[in-house]
């Protein structure tokens, strides 16, 4: 067993009903739910492992891969769609090269679609890096990735 999962897991009582919470925790330290961690946590709260991994896929604040620096939320709801979310989703993609749920090569951002996240009125929603970006357009999508690019690069040569 990993030390640092190890160690996670024994803040717990070993029941089933610490699950999230010990997910939870597993998220925060190591920025994604790796599969050694979500069987050692199967073993350890005894779960059967396709549980674990059931409970894992459906919270959106969990993942299974490592995330990028930015994490790059788009609505895909009934709302957001209707006002052409799947243009700013497209847009997303095709700046940062990659597919929807991935991460760019670089490490930099993730692009995460999501079925809701609850402003409707706002749409189409975009949330980059906790900050809420409503009424979203490939165009403002555009600016708003290069800003996000220009404070990284400021960062690093800081």
């Amino acid at each position: 067993m990993q030390p640092s999962v190890r160690r996670i897991l024994k803040r717990y009582q070993p029941r089933p009903a610490n699950l999230v919470e010990v997910l939870t925790d597993l998220q925060n330290e190591f920025g994604y739910l790796s599969e050694p961690a979500l069987r050692q946590t199967a073993q350890y709260l005894n779960v059967p492992l396709i549980e674990v991994f059931r409970v894992a896929n459906f919270y959106t604040a969990f993942s299974l891969s490592p995330r990028g620096r930015h994490v790059l939320v788009i609505c895909a709801g009934t709302a957001c769609h209707v006002r052409n979310s799947a243009a700013v989703l497209q847009e997303a993609c095709r700046l940062l090269e990659v597919e929807p749920s991935q991460t760019t090569a670089d490490g930099a951002f993730t692009v995460e679609p999501v079925n809701c996240l609850g402003a409707c009125a706002l749409g189409p929603m975009v949330v980059l890096d906790g900050k809420v970006h409503p009424r979203m357009s490939p165009a403002k999508l555009r600016k708003l990735v290069q800003a996000a690019r220009k404070l990284e690069r400021e960062a690093i040569h800081a």
